[in-house]
């Protein structure tokens, strides 16, 4: 199966720090991807990197075997979609209208609505399950709502690869697992799923890869089992942990310093 996604030889740097150094990876679809990292491993740099929206100093990424740096905003775009951590729209519109903002890459600015894109619009809210939040105001909803209605803004822009910076922060525990399984779902349906994380055990319970960023270089990319473990855990976060598995789980538990 041909790469959505391809970085070759990424650099980057803040004057004399190396930020990112040789990072070479890909992304295909059905990837469901958890990016690992401590803070300034340099997980940030590269996702804006992978969104087109910062230039690396070397190196080079390919969407769909092309260059990106030769793709129009709108083509790029339409393969990729940005979910940001936090969202504020300086207007409070309603759900519908959020979601509904996810087609302007395919129409351009100034075109109204569509039938297709209310369609898919109305689609993007059922395949979400928050059809019943098409009416409240956007800035009124929980963390856990404004994401899954971002996710599904990001389904009517149909692109085949959604791009997560750490979707989960700030979300209770059970907005955490809805939201995982959420990802889950699109991955199986085919879409790729690239999302930063802070939690080894959500890429552990739903990712089918893992990549992990250390001092700005990709030290692992494999199956999440076959790359999490209390050796890395330590590595990354400089803490002793026992690990504890339990098919299919696996836990870490702090050790006594």
């Amino acid at each position: 199966m041909s790469a959505l996604l391809e970085a070759r030889d990424l650099h980057y740097r803040l004057g004399s720090r190396t930020v990112l150094g040789g990072i070479s990876l890909s992304i295909r679809p059905g990837d469901n991807i958890a990016l690992l990292g401590a803070n300034g491993a340099g997980k940030s740099t590269l996702l804006r990197i992978l969104l087109g929206l910062l230039r690396p100093h070397a190196g080079e990424v390919l969407l769909e075997g092309k260059p990106q740096s030769s793709l129009k905003r709108r083509s790029i775009a339409r393969l990729m979609a940005y979910v940001p951590q936090s969202h504020t729209p300086s207007f409070p519109f309603s759900v519908r209208q959020i979601v509904v903002q996810g087609r302007l890459p395919l129409n351009g600015l100034g075109q109204a609505p569509s039938r297709d894109d209310h369609v898919a619009t109305e689609r993007a809210l059922a395949e979400m399950g928050i059809e019943t939040l098409a009416e409240r105001t956007y800035t009124e909803l929980s963390g856990g709502e404004r994401q899954l209605v971002l996710i599904a803004r990001a389904l009517v822009q149909q692109a085949r690869l959604i791009v997560l910076d750490e979707p989960v922060t700030g979300l209770d525990y059970g907005h955490q697992l809805r939201l995982l399984q959420h990802l889950e779902n699109l991955a199986n349906q085919g879409l790729a799923i690239l999302a930063s994380t802070h939690r080894p055990e959500h890429a552990l319970a739903s990712a089918n890869r893992a990549w992990v960023l250390d001092q700005g270089r990709l030290v692992a990319d494999g199956l999440p089992r076959d790359v999490i473990n209390a050796d890395l855990i330590q590595r990354l976060y400089q803490i002793k942990v026992r690990q504890i598995d339990s098919p299919p789980h696996r836990f870490f538990v702090p050790l006594e310093s």
